[in-house]
């Protein structure tokens, strides 16, 4: 089946959507079952509202916490699954205080308090908190790769997740604005100084700054090259059988193509069943002329329906019983 065959054959997998259509369940589902089945996993939640605490009925936070491991595996092969919610203002003030320690670094002392004020207003601001987890994400994948079989990210909505998607490429590009400039100034700074000796204050200073830049620029190309090897990153998107979700996320594969992100299909989740009274099978006939409008907008993109459970999934025995429907 699609999840059970794109977990096993990428190393990271993003799973988005329009909101309330299932897409944490699901995420958390993928991940236990390729757990289950040995592999290491970690499972993040990059949306501002996070549910994996909620639906796993654990405490979650940005630091990485066990949700599963196979007692019976055996050492470093034994399966596992870990877990974090990327906390937005955490993410924001690490950004925030990064940033403000390079741009001290390249003013003058009498306009430092500026600086505290301009990186205070912008902590709230919609381009700092995209900004701020797009390095987190980038920061995890870095850190992750070599730890994790597999990462699977929670995302977002729709909107949200499209324009984080192309934004690696747009800040490696900036970045490398930044480090071009750098190469001017500092050419210019040793003509003026004649000097650039190991010692010298804005010498030392011009390392600091490189280095800074040099770095993220290195994560955030590692991260693009990720997003578009189609060897080792997908993403699927997540909807219910009904017109709106169906026109969204038709729009949601068209933004990801253009962005370079493969997209590896589409889960249509809660299908209702068609043994279980009139109004249900009516209602099943209604959901399935979705799911072929679906196919139709997208022809090459392969679809997997999951039926409606009769519960709500809550807690690690439900987060099961919906993996086993991955088997």
């Amino acid at each position: 089946m699609l999840l059970n065959a794109l977990s096993r054959s990428v190393q990271v997998l993003f799973l988005g959507g329009k909101g309330g259509v299932g897409k944490t369940s699901t995420a958390s589902a993928v991940a236990l079952h390729r757990a289950r089945a040995g592999g290491r996993v970690l499972l993040v939640s990059t949306d501002p509202a996070h549910n994996i605490g909620h639906l796993w009925e654990r405490e979650i936070g940005d630091d990485v916490v066990t949700l599963f491991r196979d007692a019976d595996g055996d050492g470093a092969s034994a399966g596992r699954l870990d877990a974090v919610e990327v906390d937005p203002r955490r993410t924001v003030r690490a950004h925030v205080r990064e940033v403000g320690q390079t741009l001290r670094s390249m003013m003058p002392e009498h306009l430092h308090r500026q600086v505290d004020e301009h990186l205070r207003m912008a902590e709230d601001s919609p381009g700092t908190h995209e900004s701020a987890l797009l390095e987190r994400i980038a920061e995890l994948v870095e850190q992750s790769l070599d730890d994790y079989d597999l990462i699977v990210f929670d995302t977002a909505p729709s909107g949200h997740t499209a324009r984080l998607m192309a934004l690696p490429e747009t800040m490696t590009v900036w970045t490398e604005g930044l480090l071009a400039r750098r190469d001017r100034a500092e050419r210019f700074g040793a003509a003026v100084r004649a000097l650039d000796r190991d010692d010298d204050p804005a010498t030392q200073r011009d390392r600091r700054i490189r280095a800074v830049l040099t770095r993220r620029r290195t994560r955030f190309e590692q991260l693009r090259d990720v997003l578009r090897d189609e060897r080792r990153c997908a993403f699927v998107v997540v909807l219910t059988p009904e017109r709106l979700p169906v026109l969204e996320s038709a729009e949601l594969v068209t933004d990801l193509q253009g962005s370079g992100v493969r997209v590896g299909g589409l889960v249509v989740n809660r299908l209702s069943p068609d043994d279980a009274g009139e109004y249900l099978a009516r209602r099943r006939e209604q959901e399935l002329r979705h799911v072929e409008s679906l196919r139709e907008l997208l022809p090459e993109m392969e679809v997997q329906t999951v039926p409606l459970l009769p519960g709500d999934v809550v807690g690690a025995d439900a987060v099961g019983r919906l993996a086993d429907l991955y088997a």
